[in-house]
């Protein structure tokens, strides 16, 4: 059995600081393939996602690392020590960029020609994983996995003419690995839900030795809110483990987590309970805000403890019964979030757009690829958004949190059962709430008429304060800062939305890296 990595160091832009060895203001190109050695190396993360998803990717990433740090990658295989994982487009989703995923998969064979040639014969594949984004269906999973063993594979049967009985392996030679195992990554309510019958149907055709599956954590939580979002990863995990004993077939579940509680929350101080709360996952994502935002030392212990400690442990199971009920709850906090988000969009939109980009990334709208929607809403992606609701102020988190006073003591019992560091997570952003931004936006004439009327904004915020005010209420949490650091942060936010009123774009830039460097995450 090959090693089943913890940690994935991945390419995610939610960093407010930037590595010294960085020669600009975003990661882009060589420093890219600097970062895998230093995540590799200094860090000691097991796994490198490679992305070929939504961004300009060098496909020559092995052989640059073979030759700037040779003596490193003898002693640590690349497939058999650390791995490079690509991910790549999803073509039912991706409109011009669905060809890309042909260039990936083209480039596997020559990853290996360059493994063969620096370690010898007998190498281990050093790539030979992929990970499809926005899985909906078996099927997808199917497409990519016999597109490569059919096409790229396949074409070294292949003769040139009738003058010559040469094949392509003859001219080329072998093309390995001759398969490639396919990661689903799981986003969507639905298929969240329904994540049995994915795994079970294509197991069922393409029978793997064992499973990786990918559970998102961001966007689900930008679609649907915090506790929904943390949920439906239960109900995932629970149906993994399900399937995994009914088809006999090991799984190993991946989740991506960021810094913020709103994308996994996944820090230096709060190790232990991450652990606890997502029992049964295997692998973790360590994004690039915990590689660069913390001190390196206790980035350095984080995954240490990761790679210690999340060995093969079983998920949570949760019955037919919990789970129906867990739906409806779900479902009330979705529509208590959406309906917020939906009336804050277009401040939302218009703000995100002075949020620094940390990675050559292409737009995800238009033509270069897809937006997120919540509800009929199009917004920025997960970390520019959370990004955004930071610095106005109001974290997302506690966006329709304020459902918790319309549960039952029955759908109590089970968001304590089953996301049990609720409290935890909520209390971390509420010390980031600004009041005095929600107060001004209400009543401070120039910020009511430049602001607040400018982006119709009048019903909300009476909502949110509302919504806010019975969070409190029902739970005992203090919204607001408590310690020096929370009031600096609170003082940013506060200029951030006076440069709004003002008009002053640099200004409002300048404050929204300071006040994201004192929450140690960009969003």
């Amino acid at each position: 059995m090959r090693k089943i990595p913890s940690t994935m160091s991945t390419q995610h832009p939610d960093n407010a600081t930037l590595p010294s060895w960085i020669r600009g203001e975003i990661i882009a190109g060589e420093d890219e393939v600097q970062e895998v050695y230093f995540a590799f190396k200094e860090l000691k993360c097991e796994e490198q996602m490679w992305d070929w998803e939504g961004k300009d990717v060098d496909p020559n990433v092995l052989r640059k690392l073979f030759v700037n740090h040779p003596n490193f990658f003898r002693e640590h295989v690349l497939g058999k020590d650390f791995f490079i994982t690509y991910r790549v487009p999803n073509p039912s989703v991706e409109a011009a960029e669905k060809k890309v995923l042909i260039e990936a998969l083209e480039s596997i064979p020559r990853c290996y020609d360059v493994a063969e040639s620096f370690y010898g014969k007998e190498v281990c594949p050093p790539i030979f994983e992929v990970i499809l984004p926005l899985t909906t269906s078996h099927l997808e999973l199917l497409r990519v996995e016999s597109y490569y063993r059919e096409i790229i594979v396949g074409k070294e049967k292949m003769r040139f003419s009738n003058v010559e009985e040469v094949s392509v392996h003859d001219w080329m030679g072998s093309f390995q690995p001759k398969k490639v195992e396919i990661i689903p990554l799981i986003e969507d309510w639905n298929s969240l839900l329904h994540i049995d019958q994915i795994l079970s149907e294509y197991i069922k055709i393409s029978k793997p030795a064992y499973l990786r599956v990918f559970l998102a954590r961001s966007d689900p939580a930008l679609n649907y809110g915090l506790i929904p979002a943390v949920l439906l990863v239960k109900i995932a995990l629970s149906k993994i483990r399900r399937t995994s004993e009914i088809c006999e077939t090991d799984m190993f579940p991946i989740i991506g987590t960021g810094s913020l509680p709103f994308r996994g929350h996944l820090t230096p101080n709060n190790i232990s309970n991450f652990v606890e709360e997502y029992v049964g996952v295997r692998t973790v994502t360590v994004q690039s805000a915990l590689k660069y935002d913390f001190n390196e030392h206790g980035t350095k212990e984080t995954v240490t403890a990761l790679n210690k400690d999340l060995k093969k442990s079983c998920a949570r199971t949760i019955t037919e019964e919990e789970e129906r009920v867990i739906k409806e709850l779900i479902d009330i906090f979705r529509r208590n979030y959406q309906r917020v988000v939906e009336e804050l969009a277009p401040i939302i939109n218009y703000v995100s757009g002075f949020v620094p980009s940390r990675r050559a990334r292409k737009l995800h709208i238009g033509l270069f690829g897809y937006s997120r929607r919540v509800g009929r809403t199009q917004l920025p992606r997960a970390i520019r958004f959370t990004a955004t609701m930071y610095s106005l102020g109001i974290p997302p988190e506690l966006i329709g949190a304020g459902a918790l006073a319309k549960l039952s003591e029955n759908q109590w019992k089970l968001v304590e059962k089953y996301y049990i560091h609720w409290k935890t997570d909520l209390g971390f952003a509420s010390e980031f709430l600004c009041w005095q931004n929600l107060n001004y936006l209400m009543g401070e004439k120039e910020i009511v008429e430049n602001v607040t009327e400018k982006f119709k904004l009048q019903n909300v915020i009476p909502h949110i304060m509302e919504d806010l005010e019975n969070f409190e209420q029902i739970t005992s949490v203090h919204l607001g800062p408590k310690k020096l650091a929370h009031r600096k942060h609170a003082n940013m936010v506060n200029n951030i939305l006076l440069s709004l009123a003002e008009g002053n774009e640099k200004e409002m830039k300048n404050y929204i890296i300071e006040a994201a460097k004192i929450r140690c995450s960009l969003g």
